[in-house]
């Protein structure tokens, strides 16, 4: 796409992050909406599955979309993408009861993932790699903007128009980005030669969909070592195998195994993995630290939150523009993780006098080094590879960070349930005494006071507190105070998990070699023109 002139690749850029905003917005808008979206509806058994089914297909369509898109173009499936995705959105709305709207949702997923797969692998389409840096700090901002717009825009739409323009308020967005690229983005020729590898394709969908939906319900659906996750996992590594044993004799392999002889692309992607552990794993449950442990509302919260997503965005700008500028990013990656490991570990200082102001700081700087850090990888892993890779890569990228998100929430979510498990047992061991003396017609009071959720039920606490006489205000305030130093105690378990797991990503980003960025995006890296060669000789008939 050399011949394009820089406004022309401009104009498509802004339409590609259109698109990109209109994936992601209508992911996060959902968030504050689905409570009342479900009272609605019914099915409250069947709510985690309205994200798992979108995180599922989003996830299968990514890296599948990477391959096909490296053979047919990247104009056809970012176009298909949004269609799809309109085409869920708009049922969406529409739903009549909750298996309706999972399976919409899952429609919007297929959809998601061919938007987010080609629209980061259009960047590398359409910019040299020194190039870049800029738009794929944009990019990132497109994600954090998202996460502080759309839950906001969700919430509001619930509390004062119909459910349904959750779904619908964005559907003039994507018709515009839809118009735009269809005008504007150049088509791409069939490569002759390249075959789609159908075998691969099936065995990598029964690899992902079984580790995934083990992730997700590891610990809390189901417990670590029951016969569900332990037959999803083994399901998992079997396919894993069959998947490997196909791909080294495929023709043209959807996921080519050879790119992880490439040290950069393996140490890029198994950070991308930690820190998609760390940042999901970790950073979610800070909610949780603002509303059960300082007692703040959720609309709160969410002003609060939305600091550390500031910080990011404006971050991920800055950084872009200094991996353009310079061409360097080693040394960038490094201080953005460290920082984000830093502020890990402040987290883990947190108790119930930690003051608000203090908290913004923590997330302040957690935002900061994220935002320096994440611009980073995505790139190295493009800049690392033949140009008629960057679709697979890059998705493999974006698979990476997206299954360490999954994995890191249910490791996360262990830690929290056994270490809250564990402080609770200690501490109510102190008051047993003084429960043996309640009068009976209070015991069941004092048995619900109990459950940790109540520290993110706010109005019910106060309830609960308003129907105990005034001598049992005192040992109800004792209660509560053991409740919030046992999250408290348990979340510091969650976020040192977390900066251990970024410590390990700051050591491997030592490890990782810097290659010059190149000026041109049809230059074949130094470290692939070897292995290229070699794959050609070895293909030839004898």
């Amino acid at each position: 796409m050399e011949h394009l002139s820089q406004k022309e690749k401009i104009t498509i850029m802004i339409a590609i992050i259109g698109a990109m905003f209109f994936a992601a917005v209508n992911q996060t808008i959902v968030g504050n909406a689905l409570p009342k979206i479900v009272a609605d509806l019914g099915g409250l058994d069947y709510y985690s599955w309205v994200f798992t089914i979108y995180m599922l297909t989003s996830a299968i369509t990514t890296i599948l979309v990477g391959k096909l898109s490296d053979i047919y173009g990247r104009k056809p499936f970012i176009l298909i993408g949004i269609f799809i995705f309109m085409v869920g959105a708009f049922l969406s709305g529409l739903s009549k009861d909750i298996i309706q709207l999972i399976t919409y949702r899952g429609i919007q997923g297929f959809g998601a993932g061919m938007i987010m797969s080609t629209a980061f692998t259009a960047v590398g389409d359409l910019f040299a790699p020194r190039e870049r840096g800029r738009w794929q700090g944009a990019m990132g901002a497109v994600f954090g903007i998202s996460s502080v717009f759309g839950p906001t825009l969700g919430g509001y739409i619930v509390d004062n128009l119909e459910w349904k323009w959750v779904f619908w308020v964005f559907l003039p967005l994507g018709i515009v980005a839809a118009i735009l690229i269809w005008k504007l983005f150049p088509k791409a020729e069939k490569k002759e030669g390249e075959s789609v590898d159908y075998l691969g394709s099936i065995f990598l969908t029964t690899t992902i969909v079984p580790a995934l939906l083990a992730f997700s319900w590891a610990g809390t659906k189901y417990d670590w070592n029951s016969t569900q996750i332990i037959s999803l996992f083994a399901s998992a590594i079997f396919s894993l195998i069959l998947f490997i044993l196909v791909e080294r004799k495929a023709k043209s392999p959807i996921l080519p195994l050879y790119l992880f002889k490439n040290s950069i692309f393996t140490i890029s992607n198994i950070i991308g993995f930690a820190i998609g552990v760390a940042m999901f794993g970790g950073v979610m449950y800070i909610p949780y630290f603002v509303q059960g442990v300082l007692g703040f509302s959720a609309t709160h919260s969410s002003f609060i939150t939305m600091t550390m997503t500031l910080g990011l965005v404006f971050a991920s700008g800055v950084g872009g523009q200094i991996i353009t500028k310079t061409g360097k990013y080693k040394l960038q990656a490094i201080i953005g993780l460290i920082v984000t490991t830093v502020g890990m570990f402040l987290f883990t200082t947190m108790n119930a006098g930690t003051s608000q102001w203090l908290l913004i700081f923590y997330l302040v700087l957690v935002g900061l080094g994220l935002g320096v850090g994440m611009t980073v990888f995505t790139l190295t892993v493009q800049n690392a590879v033949d140009q008629r890779y960057l679709g697979v890569a890059t998705a493999i990228s974006q698979l990476f960070r997206s299954v360490g998100g999954t994995v890191g929430v249910a490791i996360m979510g262990t830690v929290l349930n056994q270490r809250m498990s564990d402080k609770m047992a200690e501490s109510f061991a102190e008051v047993s005494k003084q429960a043996a003396a309640v009068p009976p017609e209070m015991q069941d009071k004092l048995a619900e006071l109990q459950n940790p959720q109540l520290l993110l039920d706010h109005a019910k606490l106060a309830e609960i507190q308003q129907s105990l006489p005034e001598e049992m205000i005192v040992f109800f305030e004792k209660i509560v105070s053991m409740l919030q130093d046992s999250l408290s105690f348990a979340l510091s378990g969650v976020f040192m998990t977390a900066a251990i797991i970024m410590i390990l990503a700051v050591f491997l980003t030592l490890f990782l070699k810097e290659i010059p960025l190149r000026s041109s995006s049809d230059a074949l890296p130094d470290t692939h023109r070897k292995q290229h060669e070699k794959e050609k000789l070895t293909k030839q008939p004898v």
